[in-house]
């Protein structure tokens, strides 16, 4: 069976309608109908139940369907690296990467790679875990870095860790809890915390550390992924923010933020991953952003 069949078969499996998956092959429905037909008859088996209104797989055809993905995978990776091979290309950059390493291991990356690569393209996705591991399964991406937590591991993806950033609790300079003796976590949530997406276990561990009962999540006013709007809000009123602190020590050093010592919580960090497809191979290119990056998160690591 060709591979040109094989896309009609994953097409149909998406779409569970002739006539869509027919419009995205830029087929007319009668002859990708055909070539639907052409496969089971190939095959010998029946792979869509066609119902009035949708043809879903059967067993036969959810059987199918999956190694049909591999190999059209496959396929698309081969043809990406014999081109690269043959015109011996450096390649575009597409990577993801969640909020932390943006504001800490990205730029100088970015600098690096329009100094030396000035005519490569390099599109930069920053978000959390589940929008960036959609995008790298569709292909869209190279690989992602985001905490470990927050990716749901599953048998195409790749984990690798990189490195733990140390991080905590940050308040604007002259904020109520500096004039505390001791700061402790139950007396930081009548102020509301704001952060990026964290990962459940640490939102549920957190919380019986601040006075909630245990299985409870750690509230929080804001949950959002752009660091920067999270300073500026730490800045302009009473909240607390969790961040790395090589995310926010500029702001530290600019005497605008001041990390809170919390003595009843342990030391905070975010354990970055590089996440990738497995069987896909980067090219020249994205080979040196995971470098740099590395090279880049371990330089700001926690010690062991």
């Amino acid at each position: 069976m060709d591979l040109k069949r094989l896309k009609h078969l994953v097409a149909l499996a998406d779409t569970r309608n002739f006539g869509r998956a027919a419009t995205q092959c830029h087929l007319t429905q009668s002859a990708f109908s055909r070539s639907i037909q052409a496969a089971e008859e190939e095959l010998g088996l029946q792979l869509f139940d066609r119902g009035s209104l949708e043809a879903t797989c059967t067993d036969a055809g959810s059987f199918v369907v999956e190694r049909a993905r591999k190999l059209l995978f496959e396929s698309r990776c081969l043809e990406r690296d014999v081109s690269l091979y043959r015109e011996r290309l450096i390649g575009d950059l597409a990577f993801g990467v969640g909020p932390f390493p943006a504001a800490t291991v990205v730029p100088p990356l970015l600098i690096e790679v329009r100094t030396r690569f000035p005519a490569v393209s390099v599109r930069l996705e920053v978000n959390n875990a589940d929008f960036l591991a959609t995008h790298l399964r569709a292909e869209e991406l190279d690989f992602y870095l985001a905490d470990v937590r927050n990716v749901v591991a599953a048998p195409d993806l790749h984990i690798a860790r990189v490195a733990n950033l140390p991080g905590g609790f940050y308040v604007r300079a002259g904020h109520p809890l500096l004039e505390l003796e001791r700061v402790t976590g139950a007396a930081l949530l009548p102020y509301g915390i704001a952060s990026v997406r964290l990962p459940e276990a640490v939102r549920t561990g957190l919380a019986p550390l601040m006075g909630l009962e245990a299985g409870k999540r750690v509230p929080l006013a804001l949950e959002c992924d752009d660091l920067s709007l999270l300073k500026a809000l730490a800045l302009g009123s009473d909240t607390v923010i969790g961040s790395t602190d090589a995310g926010t020590v500029l702001d530290v050093q600019a005497g605008q933020l001041v990390r809170l010592e919390v003595v009843d919580i342990p030391p905070m960090f975010s354990d970055m991953a590089i996440v990738s497809l497995k069987g896909r191979s980067y090219s020249l290119l994205a080979q040196f952003a995971v470098d740099f990056i590395v090279r880049q998160a371990r330089a700001i690591s926690m010690p062991g």
